[in-house]
């Protein structure tokens, strides 16, 4: 089951990324991360709520609470730079750069949670790696140029303008 919360969370993840480079054309990125995360603390607090998990609030240990606030700032500053990133770059070669996160993801996961690495973790990994830095540094795709406007030569002549004869 864990796989299919893990794609969801892929999928949303992509959303999200689209929705806020579609955003922040006209907004400071940190103006639009901030406006995310009141979202993101309604909808957090609120399932909080919803599942009546507000009791537990006592019963987290000091140690937890240290990590967890230390995950939240980190969150918030990789939320920002992702931000930045996005406002500076395509979010087709922003994107995959980004989630690099896994390999740091698996390596930290490794030395500090003494997770086991297999071959094949380890091969995936490269694998995702090299793949998104070769979206990241590809030359990006050119945008076509249109020199028309509104079906226009570039002149302003229209069909309908002719040169007089000598």
């Amino acid at each position: 089951m864990w796989v299919v919360f893990a794609l969801l969370a892929a999928l949303v993840s992509a959303t999200v990324v689209t929705l806020s480079k579609a955003g922040i054309k006209n907004v400071p990125p940190s103006l639009a991360f901030a406006i995310q995360a009141v979202l993101i603390i309604i909808v957090s607090w609120g399932t909080v709520l919803w599942q009546n998990l507000l009791p537990d609030l006592g019963k987290i240990e000091r140690k937890s609470w240290i990590f967890l606030i230390a995950a939240g700032v980190l969150t918030a500053t990789s939320s920002l730079l992702s931000f930045r990133a996005l406002s500076l770059g395509d979010a087709s070669r922003v994107s995959p750069l980004t989630n690099v996160a896994l390999v740091f993801s698996v390596t930290l996961a490794a030395i500090f949670l003494k997770e086991k690495l297999t071959w094949q973790v380890m091969l995936g990994a490269a694998l995702m790696a090299g793949g998104a830095l070769l979206i990241a540094f590809a030359k990006p795709a050119e945008k076509p140029t249109d020199n028309k406007k509104d079906g226009r030569p570039e002149t302003g002549t229209t069909i309908y303008e002719s040169k007089p004869r000598a």
